[in-house]
């Protein structure tokens, strides 16, 4: 059964705990790149020159190269020291995806996805192995965790899931509309409106935003 669990544990003792001490006011964020040697964080706070030597000074790197800059932010690809607490990698090998991987103020959070809710238990024990404190934010069956909770058709939700899956809502995106629709077999105006109807129906829930205080003519499903 498919599970879905945000883990929340300090930066210090991993690939990036020695960053975080030099510039405390760094922020990080895990960048949707399959085509890449190290991983690729965007990274942003302090100036760039300030990252730039932070990430020169580190021990636990052992390469990086600058990819993109967008905003005062900037994209790495960063290679961790063989002998560095690499949580990616850790939870790769205990069979998990990040969905999605974030930190600020040295606190990390990622969203890991697995295929058995008791690869979590393993995946806690390797992080305690390696000396990191991992708290379990939230842990989910994606089976048990109803998407029509959320007001989502069946359709709506695998679309999200798609759409997710391949960076339709990474900035920039890394699939296109077009290149999606394919994908899901469906005409780019069907992708369209389905997913309007999928974020009207997200924000409509968590929002908690009743039917008839939107808009009085009813949206038909999909």
């Amino acid at each position: 059964m498919t599970s879905i669990a945000d883990i929340e544990f300090s930066a210090e003792g991993t690939g990036l705990g020695e960053l975080f001490e030099a510039v405390p006011t760094l922020t990080c964020e895990m960048e949707r790149v399959i085509a890449s040697n190290g991983h690729s964080l965007w990274l942003s706070g302090p100036s760039h020159e300030m990252i730039d030597d932070a990430l020169a000074a580190s021990s636990a790197v052992d390469a990086y190269s600058l990819i993109n800059s967008d905003d005062g932010r900037w994209l790495y690809d960063i290679e961790f020291e063989s002998e560095t607490v690499d949580v990616f990698e850790t939870v790769m090998d205990e069979g998990g995806t990040v969905l999605s991987a974030s930190a600020s103020n040295g606190t990390w959070l990622l969203s890991v996805r697995v295929l058995e809710r008791d690869h979590v238990s393993s995946l806690y024990d390797r992080l305690v192995e390696n000396d990191v404190s991992p708290t379990i934010v939230r842990l989910f069956d994606l089976e048990s965790e109803s998407h029509s909770q959320c007001g989502l058709t069946s359709r709506q939700y695998e679309t999200l899931v798609a759409a997710i899956d391949h960076g339709y809502f990474e900035i920039p995106r890394e699939v296109s509309m077009q290149e999606l629709s394919e994908e899901l077999d469906i005409s780019h105006q069907a992708l369209s409106e389905r997913l309007r109807r999928a974020y009207r129906a997200l924000v409509t829930s968590e929002l908690n935003v009743a039917e008839d205080e939107t808009t009085t003519a009813p949206m038909p499903s999909d």
